[in-house]
């Protein structure tokens, strides 16, 4: 069963403020899967997320490197699937060993690997873009969910 979790954020330090929220209680193994449009504030929840983990750098987007590795209180992976080509480029980054390792994995434009993602994945779609307020879904397993809240 899933739960979803709905909220409408009206600047970046909102989205920010509610992926830190999820980001305090995820734990080794966790997924976070985002997508929504380019703009839409995808990163800025991920900055979130992080912050929310101990993370004291700036995630930024990994576009051009696809993953980018960050310490806070658990290891923190930022997959960014924007310009991969095809599941078979995203299975040789090694996404099974990260989805299963001791941390904490992001992933943004996951609707590009749906088919790679574990079932306890939190899905995150935010709409929205430029000036208007961003609806945030968080869909998650129930145990997870009422964490989040």
């Amino acid at each position: 069963m899933t739960v979803d979790t709905s909220l409408v954020s009206s600047s970046a330090e909102e989205t920010a403020a509610a992926g830190e929220r999820l980001g305090k209680t995820l734990g080794p193994g966790a997924v976070v899967a985002l997508t929504g449009e380019l703009g839409a504030g995808k990163t800025c929840f991920i900055q979130g997320v992080a912050r929310g983990l101990g993370v004291t750098a700036r995630a930024t987007s990994p576009t051009f490197v696809l993953v980018n590795e960050y310490r806070g209180r658990l290891p923190v992976h930022h997959v960014d699937a924007y310009r991969t080509r095809s599941l078979a480029e995203l299975q040789d980054l090694g996404l099974d060993e990260l989805f299963d390792g001791d941390g904490v994995t992001l992933v943004e434009w996951a609707d590009r690997l749906l088919a790679l993602l574990p079932a306890r994945t939190i899905h995150v779609r935010i709409t929205g873009v430029g000036a208007e307020p961003r609806a945030i879904v968080i869909r998650s397993p129930e145990d997870v969910s009422k964490a989040a809240r």
